[in-house]
């Protein structure tokens, strides 16, 4: 298993923030390992809400199955699954001031042979998780 998490500040209030986070199409804006990010199913954003994710990090592509599983006001979790992993991506939002602290939390779970991987996956995930909250801290600025 590899946990990264990290915690920062953003300008928007936390509606604003987790009405942008829970449409997971928004990641092709702020994760630097998606490479393309489309929604499967129609309607609203709700729990049950899924995207399909092409993500190429370390130079290997990979596709995952992303589920909306938890939406409140001041959480959000989507849930990506595959043959080789499974990523749970928890985001929780509070008031500060007028803005917003997040608390990002990225926590894969490999399966099978891919378990061999999960020493080095925690290398490349904190070293992604700089980048992450650069590029997320700008989307959600500019909203």
């Amino acid at each position: 298993m590899a946990v990264v998490s990290r915690t920062f500040s953003v300008e928007p209030a936390p509606d604003v923030v987790v009405a942008y986070l829970a449409d997971f199409g928004h990641a092709q804006e702020w994760d630097p390992g998606t490479v393309r990010c489309v929604r499967v199913d129609a309607g609203p954003v709700q729990v049950g809400s899924q995207w399909r994710n092409t993500s190429k990090i370390a130079g290997i592509s990979t596709e995952l199955l992303y589920t909306l599983e938890h939406l409140s006001p001041t959480r959000v979790v989507h849930v990506g699954r595959n043959d080789t992993a499974t990523s749970t991506e928890t985001i929780e939002v509070a008031p500060e001031g007028t803005g917003s602290s997040i608390t990002y939390t990225n926590e894969v779970i490999f399966n099978g042979m891919a378990k061999v991987a999960s020493p080095l996956a925690k290398v490349i995930f904190e070293k992604l998780a700089g980048e992450t909250v650069e590029r997320l801290t700008g989307a959600l600025n500019a909203l």
